[in-house]
């Protein structure tokens, strides 16, 4: 599908430019030393169009295995203006650090339009700004409009004042400096200058005059409601203001007008306010002045809790008090820890409650980012392989036209299989999909080829080429298309650990997350955050905000899925800095999109704005439009694409998923049909039933979304269709997981990124032991990754040696997550989760623990099953052990044999109590006969009690299996 998105946005006629999305925030590690190949780098010269000559080439930049170039290629365009033209950063001379760019204020150093060198709106909430040669209108949008057939809510910038400064005539306005969301913009001309520190929630303006004395003039004549030398509070049209002198001069009126002698180094504030009633509570920071902001972030994994810390650097101007008061969002003061006051003002994003300090923290719980979900047993693990061939047997995996946005989504879409492939054993298939995946990867991370990266440093970016959506010239989108290259990554990380080690691949990839959401704040090669918007709580796609509405976000989605990429890619290469910056941003935007897009909560979108969901939020409000004529599955859809299990935020309330998926069909009055796969996969997280039944119908006619697949979209709704919809009110002690709930019966579900088993504690008391670079799940298997073996992806999928064709004497030992042909390597413990007070007495629960071994060949001896199983239930009373083997002798997915026995009721001792065939056999269906390469499952869980089990695992005396076949 094509996107021919632009960024004109209202205020300017819509060109067709393209143009697309964005990213921002920082913390990980640096990257490795960098070496320029050849003794130079050749000058390039520009044409008209702002590209390098053909006969120029760029020196290549070596990082590990991979590579950059650090000039331009051949033919290609950097940041330019809507002319073609290549544009530098405006900032000022004394401005540190590369240039921050996807910025609610942007507009500034980003001169996208030839006839503006001031700058567009800026919407800092409460207060809104634009720039102009006399220093800068502010104003309070705060009532709303409707326009665009009220397709769009807006809270337009209405000049209420301008600061300046007496005989300011500035050719140009430039960024002094700037922090994680504030900035100073730099006014000088006429013999004067000005600079004026502006940030969103901040109420106060704060200007520093140079060369002429403060002034602020009144776009009407305000009602003054209080004058008393340096301070004075006026209204315009119902909105308050107060303007704050140094307290050895006084504010002089004439006409609109008020000026103060502040002198040819002076200072000056203005607040807007809630009443004229508050002007006491803000008088006392009116010289507080804010001079940087930056959000700090900590993740205690253990505890699955965000805390983060907004914090404004001060510096007193006069007097001792450095505090000043900050307006929260909802989606921050909702989760604050600091005490708020009674003030609040309105915003496009609801009421914002104010605080005093220069910090306030929140805290929010890690709901945990999984890398692929479970292959559940009654899916039709056939057709899967037959969707996957289908896939592979495409002659273009990687279709035109090739670029960063779309080899990006081909690489996603590839990549989503691995692990798929790897769960049902399908081997063969999981190597080929990683060859593509590893060899597209590589293409783009080497220099010189026909697909490349550069970077540039006169604004602090890598750019890569071909590119799309304006990524290149108008610094779009960057997490958007990145997102796709950090998340394949992490798939090949998963499966080849040593292909990501910094000296081999994984510095390159390192620098495209740095690109997004640089960590540290003085890099020199990178500004912090420059795609994610700390206080906004999600990130801004144009690079240059060069509209009357400010900055804008469309697929909230793909922001949510470079975030995820981060976390995994971070947990895989042992970036604990990189995986926690992926934890807070995913965590963040989480609980900003569902308000902000979907209105979740109903304190957002205006009363008469008839839409559930806005395909875009600007600076000013929200639109139900996106950027091309798409259909309203689209409007909806491009806040969900693409889905992974980074995606099941989309369920964490699955009541309001589901009004989503409802309000939908309200809308067409019919099933979705357009990327109806990204639909159903959305419907999975509030009815998986209903999903699974609209893929049933259609599986084998309808068209998949470019970034989607069959085989992905199958695995997806059959899983969520068995397993449920996701429970957040459980928690676990690591990053990667996920509960679901099935009508009150749980799956837990956990991720282990390391080389090392680990277990994963929910906060329910389940227990479950995954192995290194693994998936494992309470429903369903979850696939393996890399063993350790550098040099080779390894074989996730083997349980042991039982499946090389010969079954041997039969013995098979039990291991955390499988059967095996020899004894787990140490003493170990699987844990049997507690009946819950039900009596599961030959009903095997959802949560069952499930072990099993495939691809066995073998003669049935005539003899029957055998096993010992040692088991324990601590001191509780009434508990009960019970196990059932399952036998597929032909791998076709159909049990040939199920044999349950009776439970063995343990002893209220501690110690090991031996669970044998002597027990019994409760029931037995079907009957045994030769394998060929089939499957034998062991499952095992609580038939009776309140206290979970133990079953002793290891070398010595571990549990065991022998079934009756030879080899």
């Amino acid at each position: 599908m094509q996107h021919p998105w632009s960024r004109s946005g209202p205020g300017r006629p819509r060109s067709r430019a393209s143009s697309r999305r964005n990213a921002r925030f920082g913390a990980l590690a640096a990257a490795a030393a960098l070496a320029v190949v050849g003794a130079s780098t050749p000058a390039l010269t520009l044409d008209g169009a702002g590209t390098a000559s053909a006969a120029e080439s760029a020196a290549q930049v070596p990082v590990g295995a991979g590579s950059y170039t650090d000039a331009l290629p051949a033919g290609a365009s950097g940041p330019s203006d809507l002319n073609g033209n290549p544009v530098s950063p405006k900032v000022t001379d004394d401005y540190q650090g590369p240039a921050p760019t996807n910025e609610w204020w942007s507009s500034l150093i980003f001169q996208r339009y030839p006839d503006n060198p001031y700058g567009e709106n800026l919407f800092a909430h409460p207060a809104s700004f634009r720039p102009h040669a006399g220093g800068l209108e502010m104003g309070y949008p705060q009532d709303h409009r409707l326009v665009g057939d009220g397709l769009k809510y807006e809270h337009p910038h209405t000049a209420d004042l301008s600061l300046g400064t007496t005989g300011l005539d500035s050719p140009d306005t430039r960024v002094a400096d700037s922090g994680d969301w504030t900035v100073t913009p730099h006014w000088e001309g006429g013999g004067s200058s000005l600079r004026v520190t502006i940030g969103q929630g901040m109420p106060f303006a704060y200007a520093e005059t140079g060369g002429g004395d403060a002034e602020v003039a009144f776009s009407s004549p305000p009602e003054v409601w209080h004058e008393d030398g340096p301070v004075v509070g006026a209204s315009v049209d119902g909105r308050h203001y107060a303007l704050f002198a140094p307290s050895d001069t006084a504010w002089t009126r004439s006409g609109n007008t008020f000026t103060a002698a502040t002198g040819a180094d002076g200072h000056y504030s203005v607040a807007v306010l809630p009443s004229p009633g508050d002007l006491d509570a803000f008088a006392p920071y009116a010289h507080s002045f804010v001079t940087g902001s930056v959000v700090e972030y900590g993740y205690d994994e253990a505890a699955a809790t965000l805390t983060s810390t907004y914090r404004l650097e001060t510096e007193a101007r006069e007097g001792g008090e450095t505090g000043t008061l900050m307006a929260l969002y909802p989606h921050q003061w909702d989760n604050a820890t600091t005490a708020l006051t009674d003030l609040s003002y309105a915003s496009p994003r609801g009421e914002m409650r104010v605080v005093e300090g220069t910090a306030f923290t929140t805290e929010l719980t890690t709901q945990g980012v999984l890398p692929s979900l479970p292959t559940v047993e009654s899916a039709d693990h056939d057709r899967m392989r037959q969707l996957i061939d289908e896939v592979l047997a495409d002659p273009e995996p990687f279709p035109e036209p090739g670029d960063t946005y779309w080899d990006g989504k081909a690489m996603g879409r590839l990549a989503q299989l691995v692990p798929i492939a790897d769960s049902i054993g399908y081997t063969e298939a999981r190597d080929e999909l990683l060859d593509l995946v590893r060899g597209r990867l590589e293409d783009w991370l080497t220099a010189g080829g026909t697909r490349q990266f550069h970077h540039n440093a006169e604004w602090g970016t890598m750019l890569g080429y071909p590119a799309s959506f304006g990524a290149a010239q108008e610094l779009n989108d960057h997490d958007f298309h990145y997102g796709y290259f950090v998340s394949a990554a992490a798939v090949v990380a998963r499966y080849d650990s040593a292909w990501a080690d910094e000296d081999s691949w994984g510095g390159m990839v390192r620098l495209l997350i740095r690109d997004v959401a640089e960590p540290d704040p003085d890099s020199d090669m990178f500004p912090r955050l420059r795609s994610f918007s700390p206080y906004a709580g999600h990130g801004w796609a144009s690079g240059h905000a060069g509209f009357a509405s400010g900055n804008n976000q469309e697929s909230s989605s793909e922001g949510m899925h470079f975030a995820a990429a981060t976390a995994l890619f971070g947990s895989l290469t042992g970036d604990e800095e990189l995986r926690d910056l992926g934890v807070y941003l995913h965590t963040t935007q989480a609980s900003a999109i569902a308000r902000y897009w979907q209105d979740h909560g109903g304190a957002t979108f205006p009363d008469d704005f008839g839409h559930d969901v806005v395909g875009m939020v600007w600076g000013d409000g929200g639109d139900y439009r996106i950027w091309w004529d798409g259909g309203e599955e689209e409007h909806y859809g491009i806040n969900y694409l693409p889905i992974t299990a980074g995606s099941l935020y989309l369920g964490y309330d699955p009541e309001h998923a589901g009004a989503m998926y409802e309000s939908l069909v309200d809308r067409l009055g019919r099933e979705p049909q357009i990327w109806r796969d990204i639909h159903w996969a959305h419907r999975a997280l509030s009815d998986g039933d209903d999903a699974l039944r609209m893929f049933e119908e259609q599986w084998d006619t309808y068209e998949p979304e470019a970034g989607e697949s069959k085989p992905h979209t199958y695995q997806w709704v059959s899983t969520l269709a068995e397993v449920g919809t996701v429970d957040t009110s459980v928690t676990a002690d690591t990053a990667h997981y996920a509960v679901f709930d099935d009508n009150g019966a749980r799956t837990h579900t956990a991720f282990n990124p390391g080389p090392e088993p680990v277990t994963v504690t929910f906060s329910d008391g389940v227990e479950l032991r995954v192995e290194p670079r693994s998936l494992a799940s309470t429903t369903g298997e979850g696939g393996g990754g890399d063993p350790g073996d550098p040099g080779d992806p390894g074989d996730p999928g083997d349980p042991g040696d039982p499946g090389d064709g010969d079954i041997g004497d039969g013995r098979l030992h039990l291991t955390p997550t499988a059967l095996s042909g020899t004894p787990h390597g140490s003493v170990d413990e699987i844990t049997v989760a507690s009946a819950g007070g039900s009596n599961q007495d030959g009903l095997p629960p959802d949560d069952r623990v499930v072990l099993r071994a495939d691809g066995l060949t073998g003669s049935h001896t005539g003899g029957s099953t055998a096993f010992s199983l040692p088991v324990d239930s601590g001191s509780a009373i009434a508990n009960a052990v019970q196990v059932r083997v399952v036998y597929d002798l032909d791998g076709d997915g159909t049990d040939d044999r199920t044999e349950t026995y009776r439970y063995l009721a343990t002893d209220d001792l501690d110690g090991w109590e031996e669970y044998t065939q002597e027990q019994g056999l409760a029931s037995g269906e079907g009957a045994l006969g030769d394998m060929n390469g089939g499957s034998v499952r062991v499952e095992l869980w609580s038939a009776l009690g309140n206290q979970s089990s133990k079953v002793l695992l290891g070398p010595d005396g571990g549990a065991s299996i022998t079934i009756p076949f030879t080899g």
